[in-house]
């Protein structure tokens, strides 16, 4: 990180506590960007990175230690127990960082920080910076602000080994639950009994949450992209598109199937749903380095309004259909998105021209095309309408290609039916 600067300060603070209701608080999640330099998930601390000339520093701020605060919430890890822990030059209580920060900023002309972050942490550093600046004696001050977020956001873009570690592991727990899901799956079953039978995976085997929201929708309900409600009932002949999964030590997955509630695919369905299938291995089959993200996305809507018009939900020339976007109707999303500690991993997609990065080894993208026609839309023909189709894979880009890291997740029509019969 240190090496993408020539001088200055770098400052991450981690993520606040948030209220859930009068006194009670939402789970804590750290900062991602704050968790990928330093592994430390505790609230109310700070990670400073300073570099002067050829010299650098690492300084951790922690909460000290409280037997009051381990009797109710549980102990801290404490300065001591930070310092033997991770790989920092320095770590001082919290304490002491309004003193400390005037004279870490004290003759740097550039600070480095998250411009949406608006934490008291920040605006203290901001006034020590203003402080200094009407300080005699001081030299060199603060002219430059800098968003830090390219920079870490950019190295995040490509997994470690142990990274790559973690996703699997994730994604492990992922298959077992949405193998559970077509195995339990009846009609007269709510949609939240589905997502309860995965979260019980996951909680069993220590994912600790889900790494975002769980859709369970059965139906027509498909075909509202980012559905949560989980409420309804589960009815013979519908389809039910589950897109849930876990996290490991923070890093996610992202995994969708679709598949028939009372376990066989009508023939309607299973037309659409080949056509989405095939779709997903194709787009999957282009990834390799080199080729460009925006071309895979122009790529896999040519492919998906193909499908549209082989299945007569569209008619017309398809370069035509692409232009006046007719096939967005159906297929409204883009083909997928980086994925690492947050599931929809906040890394660029284009370099500093404002060109679309290319593939290199070591990224993972989710691949995730889909064919969604609303139940009242009179202008498809009435055996598709109501059907809502995504399949979601997790891929990771090799140096000669890429894999599939979710491929032991069943998804050829045959394959589904035969899990949702107890039979694989």
């Amino acid at each position: 990180m240190l090496n993408s600067i020539e001088e200055g300060v770098i400052l991450f603070s981690s993520a606040p506590s948030k209220t859930r209701s009068n006194d009670t608080e939402y789970p804590y999640r750290q900062n991602s960007d704050f968790y990928y330099l330093c592994g430390f998930e505790e609230a109310n601390s700070v990670l400073i990175l300073v570099k002067t000339g050829e010299s650098t520093r690492t300084l951790l701020y922690v909460e000290p230690h409280s037997e009051e605060f381990a009797l109710w919430n549980g102990a801290r890890l404490g300065v001591e127990g930070a310092m033997k822990r991770f790989s920092v030059d320095e770590v001082h209580s919290m304490l002491e960082y309004p003193n400390h920060i005037k004279e870490i900023l004290r003759e740097h002309i550039a600070l480095y920080i998250d411009f949406q972050d608006d934490s008291s942490i920040l605006k203290l550093a901001q006034q020590s910076a203003k402080d200094l600046r009407e300080t005699r004696g001081v030299k060199r001050t603060l002219r430059c602000l800098h968003d830090v977020t390219y920079l870490i956001r950019s190295q995040r873009l490509i997994k470690s080994p142990e990274e790559i570690e973690a996703i699997r592991h994730a994604i492990s727990l992922t298959a077992s639950a949405h193998h559970e899901a077509m195995k339990q799956c009846k009609s007269g079953l709510r949609e939240f009994e589905l997502q309860a039978s995965m979260s019980y995976i996951f909680l069993s085997n220590g994912a600790m949450s889900e790494a975002y929201g769980a859709i369970v929708a059965g139906g027509n309900n498909a075909n509202t992209l980012h559905y949560v409600d989980n409420h309804d009932v589960l009815k013979e002949g519908d389809l039910v598109l589950i897109d849930a999964a876990c996290e490991w030590e923070l890093y996610a997955s992202d995994i969708t199937r679709t598949f028939p509630v009372n376990g066989k695919f009508s023939d309607a369905q299973r037309k659409v749903y080949e056509k989405v299938l095939d779709v997903q291995l194709r787009v999957i089959e282009a990834m390799k380095p080199g080729v460009k993200r925006d071309w895979l996305q122009r790529y896999s809507e040519e492919l998906l309004c193909q499908a549209l018009i082989d299945l007569g939900i569209l008619s017309g020339d398809r370069e035509a259909l692409m232009e006046a976007k007719a096939h967005k109707k159906y297929a409204p999303h883009g083909i997928g998105h980086w994925m690492g500690l947050d599931v929809h991993d906040p890394c660029p997609y284009v370099d500093d021209a404002g060109e679309s990065l290319v593939f290199q080894a070591g990224m993972v993208m989710t691949i995730e095309p889909g064919i969604y026609i609303r139940a009242d839309d009179a202008s498809v023909p009435e055996k598709y309408r109501g059907i809502g189709i995504r399949i979601e894979d997790d891929i990771l880009i090799t140096e000669e290609g890429c894999e599939n890291l979710s491929s032991m997740i069943v998804k050829t029509v045959e394959d589904i039916e035969a899990m949702c019969a107890n039979q694989l």
